[in-house]
């Protein structure tokens, strides 16, 4: 196949891309930019790497051995305690974390709509959260995929042509590479890797790659689709990070992200105001889409359940997160403080799942001569330290000790 051939067929990564580009990436990402300027955009080319090494395995995994991750899973372990309990373990922390994941998306998707129309979050929350449903109850696969990779050159668009407008100092963008640590940035260098490296999606990954390629003669094509699809959603994170860093004094600390398009206006005027919370909205609800089939596929798959789009059973798993996401716009509650929640919830599960991925990719009888190399391990070992490192200090940050 072809490169022409294989950019065709990006789709699969693409929704990984607009999984990690929800809300919280946004908000983390302006937060950073506003108080560390450029400092930070290394975290972001790490997190792109880091990305692509996961997503590349939960790619391979699915297109070889025809099964997602949940049912790699429960196929891993004989003894039944051990079995149950890993099955029992990532049910949970999926169910928790899309469904924190999806009251930050909803709300986030809605304030971008709110800034544009002045029209209530709320409502725009109820109508995101019917649309989505729509859009799964569908049960049609390639309808959901166009609909999210149509989503995510948007969000290109719109985050892209506000760095523009903006300015950056491209100087200091180029020196932000250089890996350092500024004092008081630990918190936010956890949440931009947080924002990029999803727990969930290495479910839905495995899961959706199976719906486009039939089988590992079709590798080559998958690994474009992934490391193309993962690099513009990175590119789309630090274009935020940027406008964030060009548009405030550093040190700017920045609470409420249904305000964030509206401080760009002294700058850029009305027009980066309209493109950045059309690029929040569209971070919302492709988040708010993905989300809820990542937790039906995990669970699912989990549970040995039929993962089919038009299953009953699946669908309800993503009605209910769905469900969870759209009562956050009753309960009321700052965003932000959502989405806080969320990735710390991911950061305690992401160490888990990355883990479990590990093992299922060393495993011959899954895989056969498909399973991870030494450069894999390698990177792959990597990459789970780092993320256990995380979830070890979000849960630290959880009880309180740091």
């Amino acid at each position: 196949m072809g490169l022409i051939q294989r950019l065709r067929a990006i789709g699969p990564g693409a929704m990984v891309a607009a999984a990690f580009i929800g809300p919280g990436t946004v908000t983390t990402a302006s937060v950073t930019g506003a108080r560390f300027d450029y400092a930070l955009v290394w975290t972001l080319a790490f997190s792109i790497l880091a990305t692509i090494v996961l997503q590349e395995m939960s790619a391979r995994l699915g297109l070889v051995s025809r099964e997602g991750l949940g049912e790699a899973l429960r196929d891993q372990f004989d003894n039944p305690i051990a079995k149950w309990g890993s099955i029992l373990l990532v049910v949970a922390a999926i169910g928790v974390g899309t469904a924190a994941y999806e009251a930050g998306n909803i709300l986030g998707g809605a304030a971008g709509l709110e800034t544009i129309t002045g029209v209530s979050s709320t409502v725009w929350g109820i109508v995101i959260g019917i649309v989505t449903g729509a859009l799964l109850y569908t049960g049609k696969y390639k309808l959901i995929e166009r609909a999210l990779v149509g989503l995510v050159a948007i969000m290109a668009i719109s985050f892209l042509v506000s760095a523009a407008l903006i300015g950056p100092d491209l100087g200091a963008l180029a020196v932000g590479f250089v890996p350092k640590i500024p004092e008081g940035s630990l918190f936010l260098i956890t949440g931009l890797i947080g924002t990029t490296v999803v727990g969930y999606n290495l479910f839905l990954h495995a899961s959706n790659v199976q719906e486009r390629w039939s089988g590992p003669d079709e590798l080559g094509a998958c690994r474009t689709d992934t490391v193309i699809s993962v690099i513009i959603g990175g590119t789309i994170t630090i274009a935020v990070l940027v406008t964030a860093a060009a548009a405030f004094p550093t040190g700017t600390e920045i609470t409420d992200i249904g305000r964030m398009a509206e401080q760009l206006r002294p700058i850029a005027g009305p027009y980066a105001t309209l493109f950045f919370s059309i690029g929040l909205f569209a971070a919302g609800f492709t988040s708010a889409t993905t989300a809820s089939l990542a937790g039906a596929y995990a669970t699912a798959g989990a549970l040995g359940w039929e993962t089919d789009l038009s299953a009953t059973r699946f669908q309800s798993v993503w009605g209910v997160i769905l469900l969870v996401g759209v009562s956050s716009v009753f309960v009321g509650g700052s965003p932000v403080e959502i989405i806080v929640f969320a990735q710390v919830v991911n950061g305690i599960l992401l160490p888990i799942v990355a883990v479990f991925l590990i093992i299922a990719m060393n495993s011959e009888t899954l895989l056969g001569e498909y399973t991870n190399g030494t450069v894999s391990n390698v990177l792959g070992g990597i990459v789970t330290v780092i993320v256990v490192w995380l979830g070890v200090r979000s849960l630290l940050t959880v009880v309180g000790v740091i």
